[in-house]
């Protein structure tokens, strides 16, 4: 309870407050503002940095008995505490009114700061992002007087607190306040039957996974893979189109896997669906001179998917039970990782291609088999939402990628971060070791926070860490702040600045 999935952050608080209602969140919160008591909050323990475990750290308030899912009659919305986990959610919406939110895949990510950093998934190049489809919030702020009260924020044009709400579009956790629960409506909804007012997912999806082994993958074919990949998606990134049902990732897996992979997961309602699948399977490997195979190494967020060669269709609930839930690396309570990211409107260069395959090739002298960079769809339904409407700004990208590495010895730590910084600092050399907004990257993603972003010494762009992850949406939110949280009682290494 002092630790979260990420074993490298420990707190060593005065104590840990279980809550299990709003009302006790509140209480909570007022009794650490009283005593001025440094507090942080767990959901599903998930944050890639210190911000919640940490020694500066008096209260933390665990969420985790905050599970509760259901249809709220007076906001005509759903209801989903800020502790619950997105494969409860998903049973639960799914299995009771046939409906879904298009979030994450990892089954014990926390709602609470998914949400608040914008959230992403499977779904999202039809769907678009989590919080596209989020109606209210209800947070506990402190104003400036010390006193703890509870809002709910609407996006209702008219609510008094719509930029509380605007805040929790991707502003981040830990910033405004204690999140106890959202309401999900999409905008589009017209009816008060719960059952048409949230996206209905596919009933079949088609998986395909798809690998080549390190043994002979030379980096003329390894370029060509990631070329043909990128430039799939920068071609493909607009809202709309027959692609809109297509999320994939391109698992570059250090050489110490094996191999690397292609994951598929496309909308098999569609009619179309194979003859597409098949045709964006032949565009990404069109010109690689070198066999692929079954998928048999654990891979990006999956473990070993060999059934998938051939693709393959399973009930949309199945196959997201299944694939959030099989990396090994996700239970295992000894993981320790460190974390890095890159929204990108356009491919890589030829020669951030070359420090690709030198990194992970073991070209630099490292090795680690669970090292990667691991490049998803982005854009769709994503693109069609403007850059302000929402605090999450990058709705312009084409795809994301994921720089990590994963260990379990504390040993390991030093030798794994220092990989990881010199892989992304040298692939970002051109724009001063970050990926800066320009015409081919587009900024970081706040979901996978990188504290190194704050640092000169890892930043050299001059572009700082809150432009990276929130552009011309950071005087908005620092407004919000100003407003909601006076005495920044909320706060951790990349919260929100009062202005």
């Amino acid at each position: 309870m002092v630790v979260g999935l990420e074993r490298r952050w420990v707190a060593h608080p005065e104590s840990v407050r279980v809550v299990s209602s709003p009302r006790q969140s509140l209480q909570v919160v007022q009794e650490a503002v009283t005593a001025r008591k440094r507090l942080t909050v767990r959901g599903g323990g998930h944050c890639y940095e210190d911000f919640v475990f940490n020694p500066d750290v008096d209260i933390v308030l665990d969420q985790s008995e905050m599970t509760s899912v259901y249809y709220d009659a007076e906001h005509n919305a759903f209801a989903v505490e800020a502790g619950a986990t997105l494969l409860d959610v998903y049973e639960l919406l799914y299995k009771t009114w046939g409906v879904t939110i298009p979030a994450g895949q990892c089954y014990s990510v926390g709602v609470g700061g998914h949400v608040a950093g914008g959230g992403w998934g499977l779904l999202c190049r039809k769907e678009g992002l989590v919080v596209d489809h989020l109606h209210a919030v209800e947070v506990v702020v402190v104003d400036a007087a010390g006193e703890a009260r509870l809002v709910v924020a609407t996006r209702n044009p008219d609510d008094p607190n719509r930029d509380l709400w605007w805040a929790h579009t991707g502003g981040g956790g830990g910033t405004f306040g204690v999140v106890t629960r959202y309401l999900f409506r999409s905008p589009s909804a017209r009816t008060t039957n719960p059952a048409d007012i949230l996206p209905k997912p596919p009933g079949e999806v088609l998986l395909s996974a798809i690998a080549w082994s390190w043994d002979g993958l030379t980096e003329q074919a390894f370029a060509t893979l990631v070329r043909n990949f990128a430039d799939w998606h920068a071609a493909n990134a607009a809202p709309g189109g027959p692609y809109a049902g297509l999320c994939s990732f391109l698992n570059l897996n250090h050489r110490a896997t094996g191999e690397i992979s292609l994951f598929t997961h496309m909308d098999g309602s569609d009619p179309d669906g194979e003859r597409l699948l098949a045709r964006f399977v032949a565009d990404v490997t069109r010109g690689v001179d070198l066999p692929h195979g079954a998928v048999n190494r654990p891979s990006g967020e999956h473990g070993p998917l060999p059934q998938f060669v051939e693709p393959k269709r399973w009930s949309w609930l199945t196959a997201t039970r299944y694939l959030g839930t099989i990396h090994p690396r996700l239970v295992d309570p000894t993981l320790r990782g460190d974390h890095k990211s890159a929204y990108h409107r356009k491919g890589f260069t030829d020669a951030q291609i070359s420090v690709l395959y030198r990194h992970l090739s073991g070209g630099d002298g490292f090795s680690n088999p669970f090292a990667q960079a691991v490049l998803s769809s982005y854009g769709g339904q994503v693109n069609a939402v403007g850059r302000t409407d929402t605090a999450l700004v990058h709705r312009d990208s084409a795809f994301k990628v994921l720089y990590q590495s994963g260990w379990t010895e504390p040993a390991d730590d030093e030798p794994n971060v220092a990989w990881l910084r010199r892989f992304y600092e040298e692939v970002y050399a051109g724009t001063g070791k970050v990926p800066v907004s320009n015409e081919q990257t587009s900024g970081c993603f706040v979901n996978y926070c990188d504290a190194d972003l704050n640092e000169p010494a890892h930043n050299g762009s001059g572009v700082p860490w809150h432009t990276l992850y929130w552009g011309e949406n950071y005087p908005r939110l620092q407004r919000v702040k100003a407003r909601y949280d006076p005495s920044d009682f909320f706060r951790h290494r990349q919260s929100v600045r009062l202005p």
